[in-house]
């Protein structure tokens, strides 16, 4: 199902509803629909706006198609009494892949969607023909107790999370002013999103109240917060990453996180030793690095998409005759065109 196509930052999308056993998750194309898109994939507690910036400066010879994972942005919750797992997010890959027969899949990743796309391309690495990762190159590690106290109190808090999702069919959730949610956000993240940017992520993590005016709570879903993730131990980590041998695969650190860490070394190692098309670059920034400073990204991640998903002739409509061409041929014009509006 979709909407009608619209504009945002120069480039065309369409918005669409992909069916899910439990409902459906909401996605976002920008740009060409002749060609298999890149999957761009969001972190936790995000949704598909992270990519606002930065989608205007990729190349237009490929589109980008954005996803909100169940619980985030505008797709709906998943049932209550549903834990949130590492697992359930990479089966919505799957079965998009599934919605569009894909055989291969190309993915834009940051923060918790750069480790389940770690995981599903060491399970699948022939499934996987690019990866882009954002600040994240592995999946967690956890000793053994503290993952037990990971694991319990998790468990408590989802308990309460789901009471109050079930409350909230008659209880509207605490409301605050636009800016007041713009500081919630901001200092959520540990002020890794610049406040000037938190409208991107906030405009899809919100409702109006039906009970204040001028006043939005926070209609994500609580529970997302104590999700279980797919936690790993150093050689099972080395093992997955032995799996990604051939597939070009792009990791970007933030200078200013720590996401990626003396903890990644031997991953990392891996991967250079035995992928030819591993890189890895370090960009000024913040975890949330492809928000705040995108003409960075763009600058390291545009040569990579050119190089493995570069333009094809089955791109083009012979009907835009030579401007589709000149456009192929100016894609770095275009991009300085783009980087000079933000």
């Amino acid at each position: 199902m979709s909407t009608p196509a619209s504009t945002h930052s120069e480039r065309e999308f369409e918005d669409l509803r992909f069916s899910m056993p439990w409902g459906y998750v909401v996605g976002r194309w920008y740009g060409n629909r002749k060609v298999r898109p890149i999957l761009a994939l969001h972190g936790w507690l995000d949704n598909m706006g992270t990519w606002n910036t930065l989608i205007p400066l990729l190349p237009e010879h490929i589109g980008i198609l954005c996803i909100d994972f169940p619980g985030h942005g505008l797709s709906p919750k998943l049932p209550k009494g549903i834990i949130y797992h590492t697992v359930d997010y990479i089966c919505v890959i799957i079965r998009i892949m599934q919605e569009y027969n894909w055989q291969k899949v190309s993915i834009l990743s940051h923060s918790m969607s750069s480790m389940l796309s770690f995981l599903f391309t060491a399970i699948h690495p022939e499934r996987v023909d690019m990866l882009i990762s954002i600040d994240i190159v592995r999946m967690r590690y956890r000793q053994p107790k503290p993952h037990i106290e990971f694991m319990r109190n998790n468990i408590e808090k989802y308990l309460i999370e789901d009471e109050r999702l079930i409350m909230m069919d008659v209880i509207e959730p605490p409301s605050y002013t636009y800016e007041r949610a713009e500081q919630i956000l901001f200092e959520g993240s540990h002020k890794s999103v610049d406040m000037d940017n938190c409208k991107h992520i906030l405009n899809r993590n919100i409702a109006k109240s039906k009970i204040y005016p001028d006043k939005y709570y926070f209609s994500r879903d609580g529970r997302i917060k104590y999700y279980f993730d797919f936690i790993t131990s150093a050689p099972f980590a080395a093992e997955l990453a032995k799996r990604i041998h051939d597939v070009p695969y792009c990791v970007i650190k933030g200078s200013e996180s720590n996401y990626i860490n003396e903890d990644s070394n031997e991953v990392i190692e891996i991967l250079r030793e035995r992928n030819p098309h591993f890189e890895l670059h370090e960009i000024n920034g913040t975890h949330h690095v492809h928000l705040n400073n995108p003409v960075e990204v763009a600058d390291v991640i545009n040569p990579f998409i050119n190089r493995h998903r570069p333009p094809l002739l089955q791109s083009w409509s012979l009907s835009d005759g030579e401007d589709n061409v000149k456009r192929s041929d100016n894609i770095t014009e275009n991009i300085k065109r783009n980087r000079s509006k933000l």
